[in-house]
């Protein structure tokens, strides 16, 4: 089976060798020159693009404000406490 690369070097993978490997609109891949050849991976099947991915987004929010460990927690206690007032406030509404 052969194609031809388009004008933007574009090519389109069989739909028949898509269903087979199971390639998805939208999945992300990677290539990767092997001698003459080139061989199409699908990134989540790369456990190294895998690693490479989730290491890239470490410390994204380092510098950012409001994003530190502490004013995480006080913002999920604040909301754990506003549903909990919500919670009691329902209750109190049942019971009349």
């Amino acid at each position: 089976m052969t194609h031809k690369i388009g004008i933007k070097g574009q090519v389109v993978i069989p739909k028949a060798i898509r269903d087979e490997i199971g390639f998805e609109p939208g999945d992300e891949v990677t290539f990767e020159p092997d001698g003459k050849e080139v061989r199409v991976r699908r990134v989540a099947d790369d456990p190294g693009a895998r690693r490479e991915r989730i290491s890239a987004l470490r410390g994204i929010f380092a510098d950012t404000p409001g994003f530190s460990t502490e004013a995480l927690e006080a913002d999920r206690r604040e909301e754990r406490e506003r549903d909990e007032r919500r919670e009691r406030e329902r209750a109190a509404r049942r019971a009349r």
